[in-house]
Formats: structure tokens, sequence, C-alpha cells
């Protein structure tokens, strides 16, 4: 298998982001909506992709292609809240088990933990959705709690896990 580069995503990723959205193997397992709309992606990528954004995106390119793509964004403007981050995450359909999904969370918990000075970062998984919740699990995702009829999925109304991460080595201050 050929080597999975991660980078920061820029607005030059909207049309691999809209053409991985548009797959419902992507899109049903995550909240975003089916018939993704390219310039809506280009925006969102254009205001991540500034240096200075809190907010950040990876993508993973496996054969030249954009494969997948991972998110960290602020949960709101709470002052109290700006050390936790939410993440959501993504992989095309045709290249999932194959170790990219793990290569972006590698390089996401790396920035978030070493370079952000993020203590906490949250997502949601559907409940059900066992494989994932291994997978979280595996980069220290403990589960906080159920969340009942959270989103609708394929015209039902289905429960979320609430999920998070504390950094295991959060900062500290040097002392000479």
């Amino acid at each position: 298998m050929n080597a999975i580069l991660a980078r920061r995503a820029g607005p030059e990723d909207a049309l691999a982001f809209t053409r991985m959205m548009a797959d419902e193997g992507v899109f049903g397992q995550l909240l975003q909506l089916p018939i993704p709309d390219p310039a809506l992606w280009r925006k969102r990528l254009e205001v991540t992709s500034e240096p200075e954004h809190a907010d950040i995106s990876l993508v993973a390119k496996l054969d030249g292609e954009v494969v997948g793509s991972v998110w960290l964004h602020s949960v709101g403007r709470n002052l109290r809240r700006r050390h936790a981050l939410a993440l959501g995450i993504s992989v095309a359909k045709s290249v999932q088990g194959r170790g990219v999904g793990t290569a972006l969370m590698e390089a996401l918990v790396d920035y978030a933990d070493r370079w952000a000075g993020v203590l906490r970062i949250e997502l949601t998984v559907w409940a059900d959705n066992e494989r994932a919740i291994r997978f979280y699990r595996k980069f220290g995702f403990e589960t906080e709690g159920r969340m009942r009829a959270y989103g609708l999925r394929d015209g039902r109304y289905d429960d979320v896990l609430a999920t998070a991460r504390l950094n295991p080595r959060p900062p500290t201050l040097l002392r000479n």
C-alpha cells in the first residue's frame, strides 16, 4: 500500500470533499446531508485554511486522491469552553479499513495535544456504529453519555453516544 499523506485542507479540496460527502457510505454515518454543495465546502475550507483560525481541517491523500478528512472546530463562543474542540472525521468508503482514519487521527491528536493547547476533544458517534466506537477508543475517547433521538438518519431518529478525550499530557509551565 502506498503511503498516506495527511496535510492541512484548503479551498482547492472542495471538489474532493463534495465527492466524498456525496457517498451514502460516508454521509450516512455523519450528520452531513446528501447532495453536498461544492461552494459551501469551498467557503468552509477557505475559513479553516487561515493559519490563525482556531479550527483546523486535515485531509488524507492516497495515490494522489483525497480519501479522508478530519476537523477540529470550536464548540461555541463561550470563553470558558475554549479548551474544548469538537471533532469530525470522514473516510471514503472505498478505503475504509486501510489506515486512512488512523493516519488522520494520529496527525490531529498530535496537533491538538502538542501544539494547539487543546485539553478536551469531543465527538458524537451513532450508538450502533461499533466499528467507529472501537476506533475512537483506540485514541482515548471515552463514552460520557447517550443522547436519545439525537439525529435523523435514513428516515428515523437515532441515538448517539457523547464521547470525549482528554489530553493525556496537558501543557505544563516550565519552571526555571
